[in-house]
């Protein structure tokens, strides 16, 4: 630091409380230039000194061994002040200190000590001491099982061995068989999914090798087997994942092996206020020969949510620093962790200088002690079932795990519970009904899953894109979920919702773009306002409840004020004359994640906003409001002034685009899908201007996916151009961009996208959270939108404008209660060879511009007839306005040929 004219103190609490916090005789100390060389000691021993440089040459086939005494000193001296990071000590057999103290001393007088071991346990001693300035190292031996101690190998590490607990996980597992520890700490970016409850306080993770984490930043218990003297891991094994029924949180890890087979299956019981996350391990025999087993279910101070996962929940270390191993229950830093549905065959605790769970399982020798407790946090044990099984015998264990509430030991039919939360889920998914052929299956399966995983990540009624990184509710994700979750049959979660956020808005009608524990997040993002309008209206359509929307009335019209007040103070002459792409938009802010380092004049923002003003002049009619007409009034103007903002900014910047922001003119097509949904606006938008965006977003697309165009990674909010494509008309183009989409969930029959999607999928990054709810809502509207979609410009409802044509063939396909905001919509589509024939039945009331069918094949569309009376075809789309409704198409013989040629 060359100048410095002050310094600044930020005192911040997470979670509130109060304290006090003092500065006394503050001074600033230079320090000297990094040495970044290596960590080269000499070392002085009490006894046997003519041996002592054998601890330090780094040579594994030398060693020094002490005199007969118990109490004894090692120092060390870097000849000048070091950073160091830690230690590693290698002990001769049976030599080890089992008790000893680290020191450290910039002058060799005055020391500090660092580290104490109190149960070491031989061969290496894995020493963490992170951020130590020393010259000298001093090791005080005080007792061993013998009278002399041995050591090997004694190496300093630099700061980066230990500059967090999990950079020192990783450093041990580096010396450590692969498999000892998960894959986070050895290079290998892991994924998992969620597990829960419908509106739960509390969700688990289940790693794809089989971890288990019960709650948010707990510990992890995870599998191993013992076999014929060798210790199988997730490492030595092929592993697969599954869903029950191929859609319903209730997941599945199967290991494969020629010897053994293990199935572990958990799920979510119980409610949100006594809820238990169960583990079922069902080990199998797929040999010849009858072998027996030993499954080791150990308990570890991790999580499954893995280091590289830094924000809200830190993942990665999960102190535990009392471990307490019972036959019944397992205590974790005291709290009733785990029971054992089964009495384990043995069990074992031990601290991280007693050496790691895996470690002991490894060499089939087990510590006697089943408590311990750790300095360190890294305490681990096991619970081990020996398991003896002839060829194709199975036999499973089990094990509950309290999320909240606590669990009182009972007998559990592990089975049964797995059944009942199956027909729970079964209910609740299945509202809506598709039928699809065998190629689309998997996209009705992980949509299923998708709702939810939507409903899981919320807590209590606040919808939140995500459980760990994202456990916060933003408006945004909130409207979007709730446009899902309505199309899917959950009315009754977005009303919780709305009620939930609504009171958090401010007095001056400012809507927070997010709210968590600690209350209404102020920082301005200006889509909220629209955000909220909107989903209260949404609601509103969808069920008809005009007493709730006049109950919500007084928020839309404070959103509503509020945004009047933004877009006032934009609307000046003097904004006009700096920048008229500025002149009456929502002010600069940072709601789109690429402009956080500045505000921009986010379209976004607008495109909501526009949004918000549409649906509060909406309600303000629906609900004979006074303002009625001076809201739709602000409207119409505020839409003329984005329309003129937007040519002002393609005239600006030269582009044939629709642009992201103002300022910028960037090419942004999944923020502007927005403006067509859910903003409505695809009819007024500039039409040159809209195709060109979504061409060019398609030409870069099938760039990427043809491997012509460098990428690292890219966010599956993409999804939006699904559904984008599908409101242009592009059918094919829709099911091609679903198609590479689907390649990407991750992993595959988990049905679930992060939020972050990488080219490089084992190179540890960020994903955001996994699964992320806000992209699973992405996912769900431009999937329900391929089979109905409202269109704004016409008011009508469009329907399989999305469906791959082959889909049509056979049975073709059906939806069954899909939620619409004329009711619900019940319809069959199927092709012979012949004719195309549409049954829409019952259910609904079709809307001014009627029930919607386009024409799905190349060329013009055959003669129709609706209800046995001559249709004509507008602009290649028929427009049905009575139900139940029978569409007969003929399908031309070009069509036919062409389908021959192509096969």
């Amino acid at each position: 630091m060359a100048r410095s004219a002050a310094v600044e103190f930020t005192i911040y609490s997470k979670v509130g409380g109060r304290g006090t916090v003092c500065f006394d005789k503050l001074t600033l100390q230079g320090l000297p230039v990094q040495d970044d060389s290596a960590l080269v000691p000499s070392v002085i021993a009490d006894t046997a000194t003519a041996l002592q440089d054998r601890m330090i040459d780094g040579k594994s086939d030398t060693f020094w061994i002490s005199g007969g005494v118990k109490q004894q000193t090692i120092s060390l001296d870097l000849h000048k002040s070091r950073e160091i990071g830690g230690a590693v000590i290698d002990w001769l057999p049976n030599l080890e200190a089992r008790r000893y103290t680290v020191r450290t001393s910039e002058d060799g007088r005055d020391w500090r000590t660092v580290r104490e071991v109190t149960s070491g346990a031989g061969g290496r001693d894995w020493l963490a001491l992170p951020d130590t300035d020393a010259r000298y190292v001093r090791f005080d031996l005080q007792d061993g099982p013998n009278w002399r101690y041995g050591i090997r190998d004694i190496a300093l590490k630099p700061l980066a061995f230990a500059s967090t607990p999990n950079a020192f996980l990783s450093s041990v597992a580096a010396d450590l068989p692969r498999g000892s520890l998960p894959r986070a700490y050895v290079g290998e970016q892991p994924y998992w999914t969620l597990l829960g409850l419908d509106g739960g306080q509390e969700q688990a993770l289940i790693s794809e090798d089989g971890a288990l984490e019960p709650a948010k930043g707990s510990f992890s218990i995870e599998p191993f087997i013992r076999l014929d003297g060798k210790l199988l891991d997730w490492s030595k094994v092929a592993i697969t994942q599954s869903l029950q029924d191929h859609y319903l949180p209730i997941a599945n890890v199967d290991w494969v092996h020629e010897k053994v087979g293990l199935a572990v299956t958990s799920f979510v019981q119980g409610t949100p206020e006594r809820a238990q996350l169960i583990g079922r391990y069902r080990l199998s025999n797929p040999d010849k020969v009858a072998h027996e087993y030993t499954l080791a279910l150990a308990i570890r101070p991790w999580q499954v949510n893995p280091p590289t996962q830094f924000l809200n929940t830190v993942g990665g270390f999960s102190r535990i620093d009392a471990l307490d191993v019972g036959e019944q229950l397992v205590r974790v830093n005291g709290e009733p962790r785990i029971y054992p549905l089964q009495v384990p065959d043995a069990r074992f605790a031990s601290t991280f200088d007693g050496k790691l769970d895996a470690m002991h399982l490894e060499s089939g020798t087990y510590p006697a002690t089943t408590a311990v407790k750790d300095s360190t946090g890294m305490a681990s044990g096991a619970l081990m079932y020996t398991i003896k099984l002839e060829p194709g015998q199975s036999r499973e264990v089990a094990v509950v795990l309290p999320q909240t509430g606590g669990w009182a030991p009972q007998a559990l039919d592990v089975a049964k519970a797995q059944a009942q939360v199956a027909e729970q889920w079964r209910k609740k998914l299945g509202v809506v009904s598709l039928q699809v052929p065998a190629a689309g299956q998997a996209l009705v399966d992980t949509l299923r899953t998708a709702v939810a995983h939507m409903l899981i990540s919320r807590v209590g009624p606040r919808l939140q894109p995500g459980t760990r990184s994202y456990a916060r509710s933003w408006i945004r994700d909130g409207a979007m979920i709730s446009e899902g979750l309505l199309r899917m049959g959950r009315s009754d979660a977005v009303r919780d919702y709305i009620n939930w956020y609504a009171p958090y808005q401010f007095e001056n009608g400012k809507v927070p773009c997010c709210v968590d524990a600690r209350g209404s997040d102020p920082v301005p993002e200006n889509d909220s306002h629209g955000e909220l309008i909107y989903s209260i209206a949404e609601y509103g359509r969808y069920t008809g409840d005009s007493t709730f929307t006049e109950l919500m009335w007084p928020h839309v019209q404070g959103a509503y004020g509020y945004m009047e007040q933004l877009r006032a103070s934009e609307r000046t002459e003097e904004n006009r004359a700096r920048n008229p792409a500025f002149y009456g938009m929502m002010p600069a802010s940072i709601s789109h994640e690429g402009y956080s380092a500045k505000p921009m004049h986010s379209y976004w923002d607008n495109f909501w906003a526009l949004r918000g003003y549409k649906d509060a002049a909406l309600l303000a009619a629906q609900l004979g409001k006074v303002e009625a007409m001076q809201i739709a009034e602000s409207r119409d103007q505020f839409r003329d002034d984005l329309q003129a903002s937007l040519l002002s900014a393609m005239q600006q910047h030269n582009i044939d685009y629709l642009p992201g922001s103002a300022e910028l003119g960037d090419f942004d097509a999944t923020s502007t899908t927005i403006a067509l949904a859910p903003g409505g606006e695809q009819g007024r938008l500039p039409q040159q201007a809209l195709e060109a965006t979504f061409e060019r977003y398609w030409n870069e697309f099938v760039a990427r996916r043809d491997g012509k165009r460098e990428w690292k990674d890219y966010t599956p909010y993409e999804w939006r151009n699904v559904a984008a494509f599908v409101r242009l008309g592009w059918r094919d183009r829709a099911w091609q961009a679903t198609e590479f989409f689907f390649k990407d969930r991750a992993p595959q029959a988990w049905n679930q996208w992060a939020e972050v999607v990488s080219r490089t999928p084992r190179r540890p990054f960020f994903v955001g959270d996994l699964p992320h709810a806000w992209v699973a809502s992405d996912f769900v509207r431009s999937a329900l939108d391929m089979f109905a979609y409202n269109r704004d410009m016409d008011e009508s409802l469009v329907l399989a404008a999305g469906v791959p044509t082959a889909w049509l063939q056979g049975e073709g396909i059906a939806v069954q209660g899909l939620r619409t905001p004329q009711g619900q919509l019940n319809y069959r589509l199927q092709r012979s060879d012949k004719q195309l024939v549409l049954e829409v039945q019952p259910g609904l009331v079709p809307p001014v511009g009627g029930v919607v069918l386009p024409w799905p094949y190349a060329g013009d569309p055959g003669e129709a007839s609706i209800n046995g009376e001559a249709a004509e075809w507008v602009n290649k789309e028929l427009h049905v306005h009575q139900l139940p409704a029978r569409v007969e198409i003929d399908v031309p013989s070009a069509v036919r040929r062409a389908e021959r040629k192509g096969q």
